[in-house]
Formats: structure tokens, sequence, C-alpha cells
């Protein structure tokens, strides 16, 4: 097996997150759950929600795209595969992600509909973040627009449940598996959302169980949800029997993690407000794989995902503003 050219490549959504400012009132009149994601199906929905919106803040976005912003920021040479559509949102994407230091060689999508994928995300007081995504040309990612010698030099291959909902995306990430899988490298997936989980639990749990996951994350509400399990140990257990290394994050209470029967935790990062929690899952996997790409302990890499975690939510948006290497650094010398 040759040596990886890359620590990871992601594949996800492509998509421009727009963030703003709201109170309980507005989610509620919206008819929103607070706190969790919906899809928008019409380009006309993800407009009429967008003028309702607050300024708000706009920058290239996605959780995998999130997560090897943040490996990229750490150091760790990552790409990332994510269908755009030829408008401006696409181009700020591009630009933003090849601007990281991110291997970004996806064609741009030839139809100009639909748009380039979008996010609107309405940050509360709380820090609660209520996401409201129009997946547009991001859906559409065809299993042909695969950069095959990508996948095969990375030593990970890091997917997304969000990902997982539109059928040509779901086609490309398994074909994307099995290209990992021949090159004789591992697989991490992250569950997203409990939406996700509620529309794909048998896919997720046959991938797992056919061994095709090396690492899997999720939070609380994800992995009950995955098992069926009400009890929080009683989930962890039947997931971690299943995949070589489970990480499940615990918001406040920090995150715990499973390899090969053996468990390790680290707490949460002290940090004096919550400012928004978008991103927190996508740059705790970052922290947590850089950990694991630099040969670190499982528990060391669990403190540099929750550094990585609590760097995110003291401001807004999903990608740091601070330097996380030196974060770490501080932490490790």
């Amino acid at each position: 097996m040759s040596q990886p050219s890359h620590d990871i490549v992601a594949i996800g959504n492509a998509i421009v997150d727009v963030i703003a400012r709201a109170d309980d009132g507005f989610i509620a009149q919206e008819g929103l759950a607070k706190g969790s994601m919906q899809l928008l199906f019409t380009t006309e929905e993800a407009e009429a929600l967008y003028a309702k919106m607050g300024a708000g803040l706009e920058a290239s976005g996605g959780s995998a795209a999130n997560t090897v912003a943040g490996l990229a920021a750490l150091g760790r040479k990552c790409g990332f595969i994510g269908q755009v559509a030829p408008d401006q949102l696409g181009a700020v994407f591009a630009h933003d992600i090849r601007a990281q230091g991110v291997s970004f060689t996806t064609e741009v999508r030839a139809e100009a509909e639909p748009p380039t994928a979008r996010c609107l995300i309405l940050v509360t007081p709380d820090g609660q973040r209520t996401m409201n995504t129009f997946l547009g040309a991001s859906q559409f990612l065809p299993a042909a627009a695969l950069d095959e010698a990508l996948i095969a030099d990375a030593a990970i291959l890091y997917l997304e449940g969000y990902l997982w909902d539109p059928e040509e995306p779901r086609a490309a990430m398994r074909k994307a598996i099995a290209i990992a899988r021949g090159a004789g490298r591992k697989v991490a997936f992250t569950l997203s959302d409990t939406f996700c989980i509620s529309r794909h639990r048998a896919d997720f749990v046959k991938l797992i169980e056919d061994g095709d996951i090396d690492i899997l994350f999720a939070n609380e509400a994800e992995i009950t949800a995955l098992t069926e399990l009400d009890d929080f140990e009683a989930a962890v257990a039947k997931a971690s029997a299943s995949v070589p290394l489970l990480v499940v994050t615990r918001s406040e209470k920090g995150a715990i993690a499973i390899k090969d029967g053996a468990r390790f935790a680290a707490p949460a990062e002290p940090i004096d407000t919550v400012v928004d929690t978008t991103g927190a899952g996508d740059l705790f996997a970052a922290g947590f794989l850089a950990g694991q790409a630099e040969g670190r302990s499982v528990e060391d890499s669990l403190t540099m995902g929750a550094i990585c975690a609590a760097e995110i939510i003291s401001h807004y948006g999903a990608r740091p503003e601070a330097d996380l290497k030196e974060l770490v650094t501080k932490r490790f010398g």
C-alpha cells in the first residue's frame, strides 16, 4: 500500500452559509424546529426565508467542508469533493475553500439550475442555531465527478450524513467507499443530524455492520436515534460493538470515544459565552482527526476536538477566527 499524499479527503455538500441573529419569536412564527435542521426544497422557499432574515454573515460552508477547513488550519493536507453551480455563490465557495489550502478539483456543474446550495442559519440569543438548508446543485454530485486518485491517495475518506439524502450523491459516496477500501484506506462517517438518521437509519446501520466504517462520529441524540435505545450508555455499548472507533460529543459534558472496547474521555473546554454553536461538531471532528493524523492518543485527539469546538462556538460562523495550531500548541507544547 502506497503512502497517502493527503491526510483526509471529504465528500459533502458544497454550501454557502448565511448566518443571522433571530429571536425565539421569529423561529416560532416561521414554524421552525429550534436547534435542528430542515430542508428547503425549492429556490423560492430559500429566497422567501432569506428575505425575512436580518443582516447576516455569508461564508462558504457545509459540514464536511467546515471540517476540512479546520483540518487545513491545523496543518493537515486535505481535499474536498462537492458540487457547485456556475454562479456567484459557486465561485465564492470554490475560491474560499482553495484559499484555505484545501484541494478542490470537482468540476463545476454545467447547468445553472438549481443554483449553488445555501444554508440559512438563524442564531438565537442562547447560541442555538436553526438551520434551513437548500441543497441546490450539491445534491446532484454524480459518481462521475469523483476524483478517484484523490480519494485513493488519502489516509481517511470522510463522509457527511447530510449528503446521504439525495440519490445521486449517495451513489457517489458508495463508490468512494469502494475506492477507499480498494486502496486500503480508512473511512470516517458523521451521522450529521437525527433528521438524516430518521430517513436513512437502515442504510447507516448496514454500512456499519458491513464493516465499511472505521470511525463513526455522533452526538448524544444521534447515537440514541441510530441504536433506537433511549439510554445513552446502552446506545454507546451497542454502537461501539460494531465500529472500530466510535466518537460521541456531549456538548458541555465533553466527549467520549470507544476504540476496540477501550473507553476514553475528555472534558469540554471552558468558555465564557456560547455565541453560536454552528459548526461545533464539524470542528470537533477536525481536531480529533488532526490528532489521529499526527499519531496522538485517542484522549489527546478528543482534547484537540474540544479545543477546536470551543473556538468555533465563541463567535458567529463555522470557520475558525483564532489560530487553531497556536491553541493546540499552547495545550500540548
